[in-house]
């Protein structure tokens, strides 16, 4: 320790109780996405881990990708849930080998994306640079095509349905 700092370590560390992960996981499951808000960070597969150290829950978040400019507004939102929830100080372990992937989004979250009128990503990561085959989350049309490789994310590319000629994004495979 060197003169100045505080000890703030242990503030708050306790014993884990029976189901504090659960609840945790729980918790979690309620904070979303600031750009998608309609997806959470469980739902996107950002939570790697969860557990329990020196008497704090200790996460492991992975952002979607290491520039992504939501990544400490995310986090903030996680630490504030959870403080609200009682947990308190936990520790936020920011992790970006492996590198986050589409195919960590769970069934839920690919659901909830094409109900907002994103359109999931098709098929998995390990398929970087093939041309999926995306169908318009409107009308379920695989008649679509692609206007921009950039959509209103850089994790997004802009496509119109040939069908109903509704734009949409589509969340690419990373």
């Amino acid at each position: 320790m060197r003169p100045g700092e505080l000890i703030a370590g242990d503030r708050g560390a306790r014993a884990q109780q029976h189901g504090d992960l659960a609840h945790a996981w729980a918790v979690l499951a309620e904070v979303m996405d600031p750009e998608v808000p309609v997806v959470s960070v469980v739902d996107l597969g950002i939570v790697r881990d969860l557990d329990w150290r020196a008497g704090h829950l200790h996460l492991v978040v992975t952002p979607t990708y290491s520039g992504c400019p939501a990544t400490e507004v995310i986090e903030g939102d996680i630490r504030h849930a959870l403080e609200q929830a009682g947990f308190a100080a936990p520790a936020l372990e920011r992790r970006l080998m492996p590198a986050w992937s589409t195919d960590w989004i769970s069934a839920q979250g690919r659901e909830r994306l094409r109900a907002y009128g994103i359109a999931p990503p098709e098929g998995s990561a390990s398929l970087r640079g093939a041309v999926p085959s995306v169908c318009c989350p409107q009308c379920g049309s695989a008649h679509t095509e692609l206007l921009s490789q950039f959509g209103s994310t850089a994790c997004k590319a802009l496509y119109r349905c040939r069908a109903c000629l509704e734009p949409f994004d589509y969340f690419k495979c990373l």
